[in-house]
């Protein structure tokens, strides 16, 4: 059963590494926004198209075009910091369960 052990812990250890990741992608993404990078630039290209799947659903979710303000990269570091106080203390005790 320690093999079942390790997994869950390595998961979860795993699982929290991208979470930070993303969310730390999330805020350079949140600070592009207001210096106006070159949009041909690949590094800027690449944050945006990793970072809009999950982004624009919560854009459109909000209603934003009414106060001028963009909260969908504050809403998606909120369901990050859920995942990572929830998700990764879940495997983790499914690793010492088994």
């Amino acid at each position: 059963m320690f093999i079942v052990d390790h997994f869950f812990s390595a998961l979860a250890y795993v699982v929290n590494i991208v979470l930070n990741t993303y969310m730390w992608i999330i805020i350079v993404r949140a600070l592009l926004s207001w210096v106006n990078p070159d949009p041909y630039n690949p590094i800027v290209q690449f944050i945006y198209r990793i970072t809009e799947p999950v982004l624009r659903p919560i854009r459109n979710a909000l209603p934003t075009h009414q106060i001028g303000l963009d909260l969908s990269p504050m809403v998606a570091i909120l369901a990050i910091y859920f995942l990572q106080m929830f998700l990764v203390p879940v495997l983790r005790d499914i690793g010492r369960l088994a």
